[in-house]
């Protein structure tokens, strides 16, 4: 990981840290291009713990927004989910 990635995990798991109560309740928001195996490579890393889903096609059907809604136990557990779907080619996480 290089040195501007590891600091804005930093910065964001203190953020999560001062602004939320863990376990608690994270809205995750990704954009992937429109390739199902893409969309259902996202959905697979937040198999099993209960997550509401919710997808979006945008007007030109390029791109799909991805919104999770799940509880997750600490800051640090958000950031590997992060970590985990940043491998996902072409993905932005909001």
């Amino acid at each position: 990981m290089d040195e501007k990635t590891a600091a804005f995990y930093e910065r964001l798991k203190q953020e999560l840290q001062t602004t939320s109560d863990w376990p608690g309740l994270y809205l995750f928001k990704f954009i992937v291009p429109t390739d199902k195996s893409k969309i259902v490579e996202v959905e697979a890393a937040f198999d099993n713990l209960g997550a509401v889903i919710r997808t979006t096609q945008s007007k030109n059907g390029k791109f799909t927004s991805i919104s999770i809604n799940v509880e997750m136990q600490s800051p640090d557990h958000v950031i590997e989910k992060y970590q985990t779907v940043s491998t996902i080619e072409g993905i932005i996480s909001l």
